[in-house]
C-alpha cells in the first residue's frame, strides 16, 4: 500500500515523463490510496490540460473515469488537526501535507514527486523519480 499524491495518478493516465516509473509502481504495488483532495489536484491537471489545448473535455472526462476507477476504495479523509501540525512545522502547504497525514496515519510511504516534501519529510516520502523495478 502507497500514498500516491495526485500528481502521480496524472502521470499514469497522461503520457509524459514519468509515466513508465507510476505503470511501474502500479504493477509492483496495485494498492494506491490518497487523501479526497485528490480528486480536487487531478481535476485542475485536466482542466489546465483542456485550456491549454493539450485536450478536450471528453478526454479529460474519460480520464476523471479511469482515475476514479484506479482510486475507488482507496480515498481516505484525514484529520484537520493533524494536516495543519505537518504544515506549520514543515512550512509545506496544507494540501500537501493531507497527503504526508495520511501515510503518517497508516505507517504507509508517499509517493510524490514534490521536491518541498521529499525534503521536509525524507522518511515517509518516495521519490517517483528514484523508483526502481
Amino acid at each position: 500500500m502507497k500514498v500516491i499524491d495526485a500528481n502521480v495518478i496524472a502521470y499514469l493516465l497522461i503520457e509524459g515523463r514519468y509515466t513508465d516509473k507510476a505503470k511501474q509502481l502500479l504493477k509492483k504495488d496495485p494498492e494506491w490510496i490518497a487523501p479526497l483532495l485528490w480528486r480536487s489536484e487531478y481535476r485542475n491537471v485536466l482542466a489546465t490540460y483542456v485550456r491549454n489545448k493539450y485536450f478536450d473535455l471528453s478526454q479529460a472526462l474519460f480520464l476523471v473515469k479511469k482515475a476514479e476507477e484506479l482510486m475507488q476504495g482507496g480515498e481516505y479523509q484525514v484529520q484537520s488537526k493533524d494536516v495543519l501540525e505537518l504544515a506549520k512545522e514543515s512550512g509545506c502547504s496544507a494540501y500537501d501535507c493531507e497527503y504526508v497525514a495520511l501515510a503518517k496515519d497508516l505507517g504507509a510511504k508517499l509517493i510524490t514527486t514534490d521536491k518541498q516534501l521529499i525534503k521536509a519529510f525524507p522518511n515517509i516520502t518516495i521519490n517517483l523519480s528514484d523508483i526502481t523495478i
